[in-house]
């Protein structure tokens, strides 16, 4: 019987990372290769292609790059002799990536997002184990047609929901509102439930200047002006609570609004979806009244890599609203 076919992109991050004696800090270092010489038996559950993408660590990915990756992606899943793919992921940017992925590719084969929180000059390294639990998922059965997942800690988490919740735990990335979809436990991927409502955005280019502003306590427009004047094409406010702000913002939102500047909404709130509840000045029914668009459940990074997407496919503010609050649009190319 011939094993399934995964190939696994690398991209970078702490997974390819050790300690340099030099600085004394963790930096690029181990080849793609050595990487995968770590995780072992694999070759008894799949054959490995490798791909190099690139070596830099997470925060340097950043939304061009991720359509790269992307093109990179959808023409491997293209390929009749490849059943899956892995990808090796800094954790820094990791969950936009994959939502990202999730959003731009509709694929019945798999496609899984792993990294590592610690470094191979550390102990308790989790690279080779996070990597051989991502390919274990990758061949399952049980992964095909879920989307992008991400697969950490032993963990089966949906692109769509998952954030990276702690700044040093092996076990920080969670999806906060549901629990996990699933484990991978024995080498054997075991999911607890479905994904509901998948959305697609059928694009493969993506408009960078969109800014996420975070609301605090007294806030006024300064920002929200300085976005438009500098350029920007959308901007994400992560408003308080069930998605208000201080009065003293709504200058600027109006302003941005008038310029043709998309507004999306979130909260601030680790789990939660906002909602036109409120009524007074500043509260989500003026603002909804005003023209904001509603972003639903997704943290502001998510909500500003959906709106980076929304607007390479239509420029229209009603149409980007159907997009950002609606789970399904477009046509697929």
């Amino acid at each position: 019987m011939n094993k399934p076919r995964i190939a696994v992109i690398f991209t970078g991050g702490t997974i390819s990372m050790s300690v340099d004696p030099r600085i004394g800090a963790a930096i690029p270092s181990l080849s793609s290769q050595e990487i995968l010489s770590l995780v072992t038996n694999i070759d008894k559950y799949a054959t490995i292609e490798i791909i190099n993408f690139t070596t830099l660590p997470g925060p340097h990915i950043g939304p061009a790059l991720m359509m790269d990756l992307r093109r990179i992606v959808v023409d491997t899943l293209n390929r009749e002799n490849i059943d899956g793919v892995v990808i090796t992921h800094g954790t820094d940017t990791l969950e936009e990536t994959a939502f990202l992925l999730d959003l731009t590719i509709n694929s019945k084969k798999s496609v899984i997002i792993a990294g590592a929180m610690r470094n191979s000059s550390e102990l308790g390294y989790d690279g080779p184990s996070n990597l051989a639990a991502a390919v274990c998922t990758a061949i399952s059965p049980e992964a095909k047609g879920k989307g992008v997942l991400v697969v950490m800690n032993n963990e089966v988490n949906a692109a769509s929901e998952v954030t990276k919740t702690n700044t040093l735990s092996l076990d920080t990335f969670k999806s906060l509102e549901f629990g996990p979809l699933g484990i991978v436990d024995n080498d054997e991927v075991i999911l607890h439930r479905e994904i509901v409502n998948r959305q697609h955005i059928y694009t493969d280019t993506i408009i960078p200047e969109v800014d996420l502003i975070k609301c605090v306590a007294g806030m006024d427009s300064r920002l929200i002006k300085f976005c438009v004047d500098s350029g920007s094409r959308g901007i994400v406010i992560e408003a308080m609570g069930r998605g208000n702000v201080p009065p003293g913002m709504i200058d600027g939102i109006t302003y941005a609004i008038a310029n043709n500047v998309a507004v999306v909404m979130v909260s601030r709130c680790p789990t939660g979806r906002v909602l036109d509840t409120y009524g007074y000045v500043g509260g989500g029914r003026s603002l909804r009244n005003l023209g904001v668009i509603l972003g639903g459940d997704l943290p502001g990074q998510k909500a500003r890599i959906k709106l980076m997407l929304a607007l390479s496919v239509t420029q229209s503010l009603n149409e980007i609203k159907q997009i950002m609050e609606h789970t399904q649009y477009g046509t697929k190319k």
